[in-house]
């Protein structure tokens, strides 16, 4: 088997206004990471970033071997006609305290219905798949990331409202119900999911597919501790919001009312992934400045805490219960042929990094 992570000794210290954040380059990778989740005994699952058409859409990364595996096998690595228990385009991918691995399939590389896939790493055996029907969907949704929210017993999902060329406007969240199945399709196109005017600028350069800016509604999400608040936000956009998941789940309450519940939370840059600590802090992956910034939960301030020019388009981070660090994966996705006149520009290595959080993190998010 190939071997394609490389640990790296390297580690570096990095200054952001009043904090001080110890990080290193955790591994090497050959193919771009999308999202990153640790199951309860350490180990490391991702998915390949499907922007690049990967042959694997998720993995596994063996730590004493230092090689991967398809996740959680190479038949749901492999497409075919006969039926749809495969992978086909994922990039949410969280896990669970149960040791079940949740993989958000957004299903637009081949002509099959939109699911979650729940793998049981405990048993190795498939726990459940739950579909997306077409009423929780839009034609242009692309459900991006997830909340698995154990207390209450459901998936919250962010839809960024771009598939099919869309552009933002029908981004929305997505509730699944763990227990019947039944979905919700919440706040379509409403001030908090849709994408502000405020494009992606790395380098001087907007991120743009034949001369049109794209701009991405909602993507970021996490939930506290206590799966009391949810946290989400567009990537294009300056605010967070946050609502109590009791009253995101009260279907007594109209779309007006609804909207009355969320609350700004804070201001941000223009970001992908979203984690958070038990003391309330908010990691964001900041795509323009290479950058982890923490919202911190005292004064809601923003700042920087991990910088390094091989985080290109920081995407998914995780918390690792197991080692106590947060993992964040670089992606490189501004460097992908249809932001780049065809031309492919992303190139291995592809970085994935860890440091602590100032906190303990809160895994299983």
């Amino acid at each position: 088997m190939k071997k394609y992570l490389i640990i790296l000794p390297l580690l570096l210290n990095i200054d952001a206004i009043s904090q001080t954040v110890k990080y290193e380059v955790y591994a090497t990778v050959n193919q771009s990471v999308g999202n990153i989740a640790y199951t309860s005994q350490g180990d490391l699952i991702y998915s390949h970033h499907p922007f690049f058409s990967p042959d694997h859409r998720v993995v596994k990364y063996d730590a004493k071997t230092k090689t991967t595996q398809p996740f959680p096998n190479k038949e749901w690595n492999t497409p075919r006609t006969t039926d749809d228990h495969y992978l086909s385009n994922v990039l949410g991918i969280r896990s669970d305290k149960n040791g079940i691995v949740w993989m958000l399939d957004m299903a637009q590389r081949n002509p099959i219905t939109p699911k979650i896939v729940g793998w049981n790493t405990i048993t190795n055996q498939l726990e459940r798949i739950y579909y997306l029907p077409e009423t929780s969907l839009a034609s242009t949704s692309q459900p991006n990331d997830m909340v698995v929210d154990t207390r209450h017993g459901v998936f919250i999902i962010a839809d960024e409202g771009i598939g099919n060329g869309g552009d933002g406007r029908t981004a929305a969240l997505v509730v699944v119900d763990m227990k019947s199945g039944a979905t919700r399709r919440l706040l379509e196109g409403t001030r908090t999911t849709l994408p502000e005017n405020v494009p992606t600028v790395i380098n001087g350069k907007s991120l743009a597919i034949k001369g049109k800016n794209l701009l991405v509604g909602c993507d970021g999400i996490t939930a506290d501790a206590d799966f009391e608040w949810l946290y989400y936000a567009p990537l294009n956009g300056k605010k967070i919001y946050r609502i109590k998941i009791d009253d995101l789940l009260n279907n007594r309450l109209t779309l007006t009312e609804l909207d009355q519940k969320i609350e700004t939370y804070s201001t941000k840059p223009n970001n992908g992934g979203l984690s958070i600590d038990a003391a309330g802090n908010l990691y964001l992956t900041a795509l323009e400045t290479n950058s982890v910034d923490v919202i911190l939960a005292k004064d809601k301030s923003i700042q920087k805490i991990v910088i390094d020019n091989h985080l290109l388009w920081p995407d998914g981070i995780s918390y690792n219960i197991v080692d106590g660090y947060m993992y964040v994966s670089a992606a490189q996705v501004h460097l992908g042929a249809v932001f780049n006149n065809d031309k492919n520009l992303a190139k291995a290595p592809f970085y994935i990094f860890r440091f602590k959080p100032l906190a303990k993190g809160v895994a299983f998010r």
